[in-house]
């Protein structure tokens, strides 16, 4: 009914049949999902390409979202609200419709993680601290308990953080405590090492060391400390004892899969950022016309994305990551195959020229 309603507007040269259900094509739409020709129109769900209830509720939080700011600002005789909009950097849902807008769609669109560049960052344990504030900025989100509770959280995770960056113990202490292959690895018996010191956030940033290990060290450190000081007091008169009670609590459950995540995957998020930046400065680089796609040389890519690069042949970047099949991380390693063929290419011209002089 509404695809019919719609063929009598002026979007009827923009719906896409398909054997599933017809569709408009989204790159008619903006990133709040408003059809670009008729303002006040929002399309969300099936209609936009997509398949699957969790697309379908994705879209209608922005498009709801969007209507009811727009409905309501002109309900009070206000301007225009200024959009709400999630980047692909903040959410799956900023990826989903970013695709959808600037690639369209010619079959039933799934949001895989593969499809984000950022997903490393994008994770279910730190959703409330990438996107509540947000929300509450743009109106959404209202409730002062659980803005504060955000409040609380970040706090958290800060001096959970913190205490592990400041936590400090010799190489070759982290590994007789934890194990040498686990916590120092052979360079824990290098001369030298052995008057090197690591932060617990370095140590737990090892493959295969998980945070509770990591805190039942830092715990045994603590009250071997507490003992000497107990000790100490015994052998001295002091007029401040020791608190013999005091233990070093681990991280809290609320926060410990954050905690224990940003601290893992900080190195990979450090790169993944460089790999984008670079990926963003070469839009405009040249790909070569006489490039092989072929998996043999492309292991990593798809054999539907070997496909459509063979069929559209993109002369640049920008080109390339308009095909719709492409994943982030295909267009990253793209980006890397060519500028490898170009430094080849040009160390054998070298090599040709140096030959002819001679």
């Amino acid at each position: 009914l509404l695809i019919s309603y719609l063929a009598h507007l002026s979007l009827f040269d923009e719906i896409i049949p398909t054997p599933h259900a017809d569709f408009v094509n989204p790159q008619v739409l903006t990133h709040t999902l408003e059809a670009k020709s008729i303002a006040g129109l929002y399309l969300a769900g099936q209609i936009c390409g997509t398949t699957g209830y969790e697309e379908a509720g994705a879209q209608g939080i922005i498009a709801g979202a969007n209507a009811g700011r727009a409905a309501g600002a002109a309900y009070r005789g206000e301007k225009a609200p200024v959009a709400f909009v999630l980047g692909r950097d903040e959410a799956y849902i900023g990826v989903l419709i970013d695709d959808l807008v600037t690639k369209g769609t010619t079959e039933p669109y799934r949001m895989f993680t593969s499809r984000a560049e950022y997903r490393i960052s994008l994770r279910a344990d730190n959703a409330d601290l990438r996107l509540t504030r947000k929300g509450a900025e743009y109106g959404l989100v209202t409730d002062p308990e659980r803005l504060a509770a955000l409040d609380m959280r970040q706090a958290l995770i800060g001096e959970n953080v913190e205490r592990l960056r400041d936590f400090k113990l010799f190489v070759t202490d982290w590994g007789k405590r934890g194990g040498n292959d686990l916590m120092g690895g052979a360079a824990a018996n290098r001369p030298g090492k052995e008057f090197k010191k690591k932060t617990a956030e370095e140590v737990l940033g090892m493959p295969n060391v998980s945070l509770k290990m990591v805190e039942s060290i830092m715990a045994d450190v603590f009250d071997e400390e507490q003992q000497e000081k107990q000790e100490t007091a015994d052998g001295e008169s002091s007029s401040s004892e020791p608190d013999v009670d005091a233990k070093m609590d681990p991280t809290p459950l609320s926060v410990y899969d954050t905690v224990e995540a940003s601290i893992k995957y900080k190195s990979y998020v450090v790169r993944q950022e460089k790999d984008i930046e670079s990926w963003r400065k070469a839009q405009g680089a040249k790909i070569p016309p006489n490039i092989i796609y072929d998996r043999a040389v492309m292991p990593t890519f798809k054999q539907e994305e070997i496909e459509k690069l063979d069929q559209f042949r993109p002369s640049t970047f920008a080109e390339a990551s308009q095909i719709s099949a492409l994943r982030p991380q295909s267009l990253v390693y793209l980006y890397h195959h060519v500028m490898r063929l170009n430094k080849e290419s040009g160390k054998k011209k070298r090599e040709e020229s140096e030959s002819v002089a001679v």
